[in-house]
């Protein structure tokens, strides 16, 4: 019973070490294809552009994300909405755009859906505290 518990282990630890050193050498798996987590996974170095919504914010729905997005797209015109969201940085809202140069933007609201702010990229890190 012992040999077929240590040949298990023996097992579990080569598969697992040929799983990190894939993943190293950047190689890929039948999992590498999915749209599992990648797409909403909050973790730091997740592309922002990918995750679901930021740490601690909630995406808008209804009328609140169509008001979100139309205050947005006024203030950055020819842009592309990738989400909207409540903010965890001081504002109500805000939405994060691609720009027809393919730049990002946030576009920071209050919570009449007033633009307050327009910020590059993906308007930084979440406050020390915030809720992950």
């Amino acid at each position: 019973r012992s040999s077929l518990v240590t040949a298990a282990l023996v097992a579990g630890a080569g598969a697992g070490a040929a799983g990190i050193a894939s993943a190293a050498s950047g190689g890929s798996t039948a999992a590498t294809g999915s749209s599992g987590t990648a797409a909403t996974h909050q973790g730091a170095g997740a592309n922002p552009a990918t995750v679901s919504h930021g740490p601690g914010e909630t995406l808008l729905t209804g009328s609140a994300a169509a008001s979100a997005k139309q205050a947005a797209l006024a203030a950055v015109p020819g842009a592309t909405v990738i989400r909207v969201e409540t903010d965890s940085s001081g504002a109500a809202y805000e939405a994060h755009l691609t720009k027809a140069d393919g730049s990002y933007v946030t576009v920071k609201m209050n919570s009449s859906f007033k633009v307050t702010d327009t910020v590059s990229g993906f308007g930084g890190p979440p406050p020390s505290g915030a809720a992950q």
